[in-house]
């Protein structure tokens, strides 16, 4: 299959993935609360408890599933995910207790791993000089889904209730399946190198990434700019309440405000997706790492909704740089055969990231304020920016693709000279017989 085809594909799968997990996630409490008819005393330690149970079952599973599509089919793993989840989210729209929700969190979580599956599907067949915008289109993919998501949701559950939004997601997860079983063939499966005879016995797939400096750092990078993400998620609709000095259409005008950033993002980051295939994806990675930073430490300043909105609006320029550049790095410091393995292990580390973030914002918020979060935040990103930049491995510095047009080009060249120089020969070899011809 031609590369284009499948990124075209797994591209619209991953808007129908993204929508329908943002179409229900932000809904939960009102679920827990209306459908399933929770203590009101207990419906954010229910909320707490589902969101975290999911996390945490993902961050174990994502490694396995990911050593899984290197070994049995990346294609099959993509199935895998789209229709397990496909049934959790039909299990969530008849439940009728907290407790059966709790469970059928932990089937999704068990479930997981789409997204990362998608993306080492996609590494097979993009070319390696395509691997920046395939990364950006994906990446604009997932965050265009989590503006339509919110949106379609709100809609969903104020017209026919939150039942129908959880069966209708579940329906787009049922189409990915069949999409994916009809129209994209598993690409050749790549061999890894066979372990020498003098070797002690076959390293783990999992430490062999991990004795790698630059897989850790991506790791610990990724893993921490998701923290972030959600350190600011569950304040925000609150923040801007706080703004706005009215809790009136809060939800509508929070759904505004943090689209603004997601239609950032989607615009940004096929554009980064080039600057690093161009420039270095470490070098575009450290930028938006620090642009980030910045961005989100500067939203303490306004006192007022609309230039919050609009800095949020520029934090998601900065923002959709950072994933797809991880990404692409995996895909270019990682053998093929490897890649699921990779991407299960940098799906995982953001997973823990997801299941600290919520947290650690929460007691912030107790006890400093929701104000001083922004900063505390931004921080962090700048100074992960600043310790990449110095700390970061010879190796994650280079770019593969340069190096790689810079051999060819090398090899072109040495060609040309050869070339010269037997044409130049056979002309000197030549010439004595064209003399004596003259005589």
């Amino acid at each position: 299959m031609h590369w284009k085809v499948v990124l075209g594909i797994l591209t619209c799968n991953v808007v129908l993935m993204s929508a329908s997990y943002t179409m229900l996630i932000p809904f939960l409490p009102l679920y827990l609360a209306n459908d399933l008819h929770a203590d009101p005393e207990t419906v954010n330690m229910w909320t707490g408890a589902i969101f975290a149970v999911c996390f945490a079952v993902t961050a174990v599973m994502a490694p396995v599933w990911g050593k899984m599509s290197d070994s049995k089919g990346r294609k099959l793993m993509v199935m895998r995910s789209s229709a397990l989840i496909a049934v959790a989210y039909f299990l969530c729209g008849i439940v009728t207790t907290p407790l059966e929700l709790f469970g059928v969190r932990i089937l999704q979580g068990f479930a997981a791993g789409l997204w990362p599956a998608s993306l080492s599907l996609m590494s097979a067949y993009v070319p390696k000089a395509k691997v920046g915008i395939s990364m950006g289109v994906m990446q604009s993919a997932n965050i265009c889904g989590g503006i339509i998501g919110p949106l379609f949701g709100g809609i969903l559950a104020e017209t026919f209730g939150m039942r129908v939004s959880f069966f209708i997601a579940g329906g787009a997860l049922t189409l990915i399946t069949l999409v994916t079983l009809f129209f994209i063939k598993e690409p050749p499966r790549q061999v890894a190198p066979a372990p020498s005879k003098n070797a002690k016995a076959q390293t783990s797939p999992y430490r062999a990434l991990l004795h790698s400096s630059t897989i850790r750092m991506l790791l610990l990078c990724t893993g921490l700019t998701n923290m972030v993400i959600l350190l600011l998620q569950p304040i925000m609709t609150l923040y801007i309440g706080q703004l706005r000095g009215t809790q009136e259409n809060l939800m509508m005008v929070s759904g505004f405000v943090f689209s603004f950033s997601g239609i950032a993002g989607a615009i940004a980051a096929p554009i980064w997706g080039r600057q690093g295939q161009a420039h270095g994806f470490f070098k575009t990675e450290i930028i938006s790492l620090f642009a980030a930073g910045v961005l989100i430490c500067s939203q303490f300043i306004p006192s007022t909704l609309i230039p919050f909105a609009i800095l949020n609006f520029i934090v998601g320029l900065g923002f959709s740089g950072i994933f797809p550049s991880a990404n692409s790095m995996i895909i270019m410091h990682t053998d093929p055969a490897q890649r699921g393995t990779a991407f299960g292990l940098l799906f995982s580390a953001q997973q823990i990231g997801g299941t600290v973030g919520p947290l650690l914002g929460g007691a912030l918020a107790t006890f400093i304020g929701l104000s001083y979060i922004f900063p505390i935040a931004g921080s962090l990103l700048v100074l992960m920016s600043i310790f990449l930049y110095f700390k970061a491995p010879a190796q994650m510095r280079t770019n593969p693709h340069s190096d790689a047009k810079a051999q060819v080009d090398a090899k072109r060249q040495e060609t040309i000279e050869r070339i010269k120089q037997e044409v130049l020969e056979k002309m000197r070899a030549e010439r004595p017989t064209t003399n004596k011809a003259k005589q």
